[in-house]
């Protein structure tokens, strides 16, 4: 399965500590009808971490019944105990997702084989195809290409959301990409420039925003327009730090309200809402995207 676009790895919206469904609904058909690849519940964007048991299966019911067949849905799903994520990827597999994204394991730092293992396990244990995630200024180790280029020889492993930080070791997987391998940037602010070297797309929090923009500049790359691209791409590049000024989602999701889009910009602890002094200047970047 080859994947590519904007992929939007949504929010949980709340609303006095509850999962707010109707919010939700809003913003699936919201994103879907603006060209959207494809829509990625459960991920970090999606607090994930904050997520109880019994909600976690319930957003993925709800996913799919707002979705209704329109578009592809992976699901967040990673952990740094390879066997509990198994069992996970076996309660998954009774719901018509499309595959997973998953990130490297965390906080436990294992080495490049034990990140090769782990994601092997998964491999093994499901025909779903998963994406998998770098991001060690979260987890705390990084995925090196050498091992990237290994579980890409793995069939049903079919991409990578790359936020790697490393803008040296980004380019030299663009440059020289696996056979039959998604590339697709998480860094929001190098979407432009992953695409421009070769990249398949991005999966971007920010696109909950101008989301039609992001999917012009796509667009627009992919037609060998870069010029065009590029003046669009202009645009976006002031509100995306912004966004990122504080833990995300809570600068988006004070946006997204702002905007009539959820009723509640309520994230769960350890989040807490952004600052006074973030939400003028938010203001201000959405004016301009307006």
């Amino acid at each position: 399965m080859k994947i590519s676009g904007v992929w939007i790895p949504l929010i949980t919206p709340f609303l006095d500590d509850q999962i707010d469904y109707r919010s939700y609904q809003k913003l699936i058909d919201l994103y879907i009808g603006k060209g959207v690849s494809g829509l990625i519940p459960l991920a970090t964007t999606g607090e994930s971490p904050a997520i109880e048991a019994d909600e976690f299966e319930a957003v993925i019911e709800k996913t799919l019944e707002f979705n209704r067949g329109r578009v592809p849905i992976f699901v967040g799903l990673g952990g740094n105990y390879t066997k509990k994520v198994v069992k996970q990827l076996k309660m998954l597999e009774q719901y018509p997702v499309t595959g997973i994204l998953s990130v490297t394991p965390y906080f436990n730092r294992p080495d490049q084989n034990g990140i090769y293992q782990h994601f092997l396990q998964m491999s093994e244990s499901t025909k779903l195809p998963i994406v998998i995630y770098n991001i060690p200024y979260r987890t705390g180790r990084n995925i090196e290409n050498s091992t990237i280029y290994k579980l890409a020889e793995l069939t049903n492993i079919v991409g990578l959301k790359d936020s790697c930080g490393d803008l040296k070791q980004t380019m030299e997987l663009l440059l020289h990409p696996p056979a039959d391998f998604s590339i697709l940037t998480g860094e929001d602010a190098l979407f432009y420039t992953t695409l421009a070297l070769g990249g398949a797309g991005g999966i971007l929090a920010s696109a909950h925003l101008a989301t039609e923009t992001f999917v012009r500049v796509y667009q627009l790359i992919k037609a060998n327009d870069h010029q065009a691209a590029f003046k669009e791409w202009r645009i976006l590049a002031e509100i995306i730090p912004l966004l990122f000024a504080e833990p995300n989602p809570a600068p988006l999701k004070y946006c997204l309200q702002q905007l009539g889009l959820i009723q509640s910009l309520e994230t769960r602890l350890p989040l807490t809402e952004v600052s006074d002094k973030l939400k003028q200047k938010l203001d201000a970047a959405l004016k301009s995207i307006a």
